[in-house]
């Protein structure tokens, strides 16, 4: 998972061709980690989908924009919009369908 910053945040996510999943999480978080191999897990399988990472220490800005209040939050982005989100760690399966993912993921 490549993570973006304030600086390419419009470049990578917004003007994306394609979903974009962002992964809001900070290093001293524990269910952050605890999620981490879940999303690399979904980012090997899923060609259809680009998934990064925002450190919300590093780039509280873009976190604001977009209403994190705890972490993990996972927002999906579709054509520059936020599409479905996701807070907390959780199963890949539970994950899928919190974001609407688990029909494309059969």
């Amino acid at each position: 998972m490549d993570p973006v910053t304030e600086n390419d945040f419009d470049t990578e996510v917004l003007k994306s061709d394609q979903p974009v999943l962002v992964d809001f999480w900070a290093e001293w978080c524990g269910p952050c980690h605890a999620i981490a191999p879940v999303l690399d897990q979904m980012a090997q399988e899923r060609s259809d989908l680009k998934i990064v990472k925002l450190n919300i220490d590093e780039e509280p800005a873009v976190a604001q924009r977009y209403g994190v209040m705890s972490i993990p939050t996972l927002i999906l982005f579709k054509g520059g919009e936020p599409a479905a989100a996701a807070v907390g760690a959780m199963p890949k399966s539970m994950l899928e369908e919190k974001l609407g993912l688990a029909e494309a993921a059969a």
